[in-house]
Order: structure tokens, then sequence, then C-alpha cells
């Protein structure tokens, strides 16, 4: 079978693609900035994996070398800035150039659906303008236009359902008006596999959608109704793309930077105005409620493969760093060390379980004024939640923490995604004992920028000395309680011996500029 290259590999869409075309026994190789977050996933060892970037174009010809198709899935999404255009310029013209160089057969790009004539949003129109630079090379493009994704995990559809969840009422702008054709992701993947497989689709450019037309706020109201919500949307038309945004920043999981670029995409309408993918790919079309209880079904389920967080951060930021862990550059840091009465692996089992609804198993009240404070100027909050309530791939989301490394059974690494005035990491290393015993090392790691990084340490300092360490002391007893009721079968004396217990054994371990930095010697 073809050898096909696979960008956007740890994306929504390219998470699920993966998998379609290994079922069909293609050869699939993925193309990766860090190599490493492709870890862990159930299809990981099926595929062959390259470290590379789009705009690295030396990067590309290896990546693309020996491969029959490419699926190009990458794209920028930040807003507030017209960089992010350039940048999508450059990796498709390196992408188009690398292709033709290697003698590709054909590229099948995945973006977005609307006309020019409409006055696009700036994203739209950047990724039309990306269809059309792959064009410009002598490889052969598919590209497929869709509009707003329909499931579960997917930004737009995460954005409907907590707006219906927590507002009775909503005072909506005008574009909620705007008709839509929204499709379900299972469609844009049957589409996207069955171009692969119909030579016919080759310089076409082709629009996708599902088989109902409807506005933004006819969604919401169908949505609502499935749940069994009432819910009155008021439409006025002073609320602008950027109000709206920032009111989504607040009421839902999204963060602006990320609404922004979505609600100037409902401006203008987004319907499909050819059909001929349906002669040449015919896939039965998912209707909008049949998708919709798909996507919650899998939500309901903890089935969910791949979400919108998957992605890093869409901003800057997210860009030109790269995170690169190194224990020495961190002056301030705390150390909670806290043996248990457990074997390592149900000791890991609660600390991999730990945010999204589970909490932090100690001060989730000021875990969760810390996510409000972030979220008031612009961050992504606690309310990001997690992809899976146990399951851990490295690069998911964790609330506002990315996982960076993960170790099943040893070690758990989380670097800060919140508005911080400096460079913050937590890590939880669990160590086996003798005679199913164990110890948890809780470190949380902070490197300040200027001034105002070591004011905002200092000042959070009196929090660190009572969160930290009751995080650390609740991790062990709720894995002591666990493994107490595994064993003795709701043995109610000792769980309550153990949730009252206020004598944990612990050590406290100092180190350069600890003393300072935060923590309690006991």
């Amino acid at each position: 079978m073809k050898r096909i290259l696979v960008t956007g590999a740890s994306g929504y869409i390219g998470g699920r693609l993966i998998p379609m075309l290994l079922d069909r026994g293609y050869s699939v190789r993925c193309l990766a900035r860090d190599p490493k977050k492709l870890e862990g996933r159930p299809w990981t060892h099926q595929v062959e994996i390259v470290a590379g970037d789009v705009l690295d174009p030396e990067s590309l010809r290896r990546a693309l070398d020996g491969c029959a198709v490419a699926y190009y899935l990458v794209h920028a999404m930040m807003a507030g800035e017209r960089s992010f255009v350039d940048r999508d310029r450059t990796a498709a013209s390196n992408f188009a150039e690398a292709a033709e160089q290697v003698g590709l057969e054909r590229i099948i790009y995945l973006g977005g659906l609307g006309r020019r004539a409409d006055h696009l949003s700036d994203h739209l129109a950047s990724r039309q303008e990306v269809g059309d630079i792959l064009r410009g090379g002598a490889v052969p493009v598919t590209e497929l236009r869709a509009a707003m994704i329909i499931g579960s995990g997917s930004a737009s559809f995460e954005m409907m359902r907590s707006l219906v969840k927590r507002l009775p009422v909503m005072i909506c702008p005008k574009w909620v008006r705007t008709r839509n054709q929204p499709i379900a992701v299972r469609d844009v993947l049957g589409y996207l596999v069955g171009c692969l497989e119909q030579p016919k689709t080759a310089y076409g450019i082709f629009d996708i959608g599902g088989p109902d037309v409807l506005t933004y706020k006819d969604m919401m109201i169908r949505y609502a109704a499935m749940q069994g919500l009432r819910r009155r949307i008021i439409v006025v038309p002073v609320l602008t793309p950027r109000l709206s945004a920032y009111w989504i920043n607040l009421v839902t999981p999204i963060p602006a930077s990320l609404a922004f670029p979505l609600v100037e995409g409902l401006r203008a309408e987004v319907i499909c105005h050819n059909n001929r993918i349906r002669d040449l790919v015919p896939i039965p079309l998912t209707p909008f409620g049949e998708a919709v209880q798909r996507a919650m079904d899998k939500v309901h389920e903890n089935n969910v493969s791949t979400r919108w967080s998957n992605a890093a951060l869409p901003s800057r930021a997210a860009l030109l760093r790269r995170p690169q862990f190194d224990p020495d550059r961190f002056p301030l840091r705390d150390v909670q060390r806290v043996e248990a009465e457990t074997s390592s692996s149900v000791l890991f089992d609660r600390v991999q379980r730990i945010g999204g609804s589970t909490g932090y198993y100690y001060g989730n009240f000021l875990w969760w004024i810390r996510g409000a404070m972030d979220r008031i100027v612009g961050g992504v909050g606690l309310r990001r939640g997690r992809r899976d309530p146990v399951e851990i791939y490295i690069g998911d989301a964790l609330d506002f923490w990315r996982v960076e490394d993960f170790v099943p059974g040893h070690r758990l690494l989380l670097h800060a995604e919140m508005r911080v005035p400096g460079d913050a990491w937590l890590e939880f290393r669990v160590e086996p004992r003798e005679s199913q015993r164990s110890v948890l090392t809780q470190t949380a790691y902070f490197k300040p920028s200027g001034v105002l990084g070591r004011l905002y340490w200092y000042a959070c300092l009196p929090a660190h000395l009572f969160i930290f360490s009751g995080m650390a002391q609740s991790i062990v007893r709720s894995a002591e309680a666990s493994s107490d009721h595994s064993e003795a079968g709701h043995r109610q004396e000792g769980s309550a011996s153990l949730t009252g217990s206020p004598g944990v054994p612990m050590v406290r371990e100092p180190s350069a500029d600890d003393v300072p930095a935060g923590g309690v010697s006991r």
C-alpha cells in the first residue's frame, strides 16, 4: 500500500485520521515538531514518526521522501497578529516546493469554506490562500473546504455547548443569524479518506458540508432542546466580534485568542456552493441532530480521542518558545516529599487523575480563583479541563497546564500555560519502596521574568505554603484510601481514620533558594 504523510498528527483532525488510514492498510508517516508528543497513542507503534517542521524546508524533504500522498492539516489561528498570515504562506510554499522536489503524487488539504466576495475573516482568507499556494506547485492538490465541524472535542462545538449550558438568556451579536452548513467530524474524515481513494478528486476544490443549512442561533436552540433546556436568545446589533470573543473567553473553555477567529469566521455565510464531492465520494451525510448526539455520547463515555486543546496555545509565545525543562534553570522552587502506605501504581493512579473534574485534591477553591483570574486577563483558565479523566498523552492540555512528559507509573511533568510573569512547571515523581510502600516527590519550579516575576512568586508564597504541601499530602491520602478500599472492601474504620488523619509522614527537601521560595519544613 501507499505510504501516506500526515502533518498535524497531534491535532484534532490528524489524530483521528491516522487510525482510519491504518485500518485501511496504509503505511503512515507522521510529521511532528516534537516526536515525543505522539508517544502513548494507541497507534504509535504502527506509524513512522519523523521530526520536522513546515517552516524547515530540509526537514520537509526528508519527511516527504518515499511518500506517495501527503495530508496538509496545519494552520495557525492567532488573534491580534498579522504575522500568522506570513507564517502560513511560508509554510505552504515550503511544503509545495518540497513535495515537487521529491516527486509526491498528491497533496490533500483541509481548508475553510466561504466565498472571498463575502469579505472572509483573515483566518478563513488565509486558509484559502494556503490552498492557492499549494496549487501553485507542480503536485496535484485536492482542497476540501469545510464549515463548522461538529464533533466531540471540536472548538466550535464546545463553544456552542458551553454557551447553551451556562446561559439561560443570551444576548448575541447579529452574526448568530448568519447561515452555516455544519458538518460532522466523521463526515470530514470520510471525505479525507475518500479523496485519497478517488483519483478523480485530484486538482479539485470541493465544498463539504452536512445536509442541514442552519444559523448559529438555530444550532443553539436545537442543541438546547436536545438537552432539555429552555434558552432565550436576544440579538443586538452592537456587539463586535472582539467583544463577543472576550465574553466567550469568560463563559466557555475557549480562550479569547481562539474565540476571536472563530467568531470572525461566523460573520460570513459559509454554505456549500458546489456539491460535486457528493458524486465522487458518495458517503452518507450525518444530520445536525445526529452529529450532536454522537458528540455528546462520546463526551459522556469519556471517549474523546482528540480535542481542540491538543494543539499548543494559539499565540506568538507558543510558537517562539520551545519549552525545555532544565531544573538548574529554576532558582525558585517548592519541593514536597510524602511517604505513602500504598504501592507506587496506586499512588501514581491518583497523580495522573489530577485536574479536570477531579480537581487538585486540596484547596480547589483557591485553584478556581487562580483560574478565574487567568480568564479575566485572557488566559486559558481551568475551564479547558482535560481530554480524558484518567488517560494522559504527552501534549495534552490539562486545565492551564500542558503535559510535557509522562512516564506511566513514575513521572508527570506539567508546563504552565496560564498568564504568569515567568516560566512555571509542576513535576510529580513516584518511587516504589519495600513492602508495598512508595514516595511522592512533588516539585513546583519557577523562573521569574525580571523583578515582576520575583514579586509575583513572593506575593504568592503564603498560598504556596498552604496549597502545595496540602496537595501532596491529599494525593497520598486519596491513594491510601483507594488502596484500603480495594484490599479490604469498604473497610469503613480504616477509611475514616485515613480521611481524618493529620499525621501523614512527610519529608521536606530544601534546595537552593528554597527557603524564600515556599514550603514548610517538617
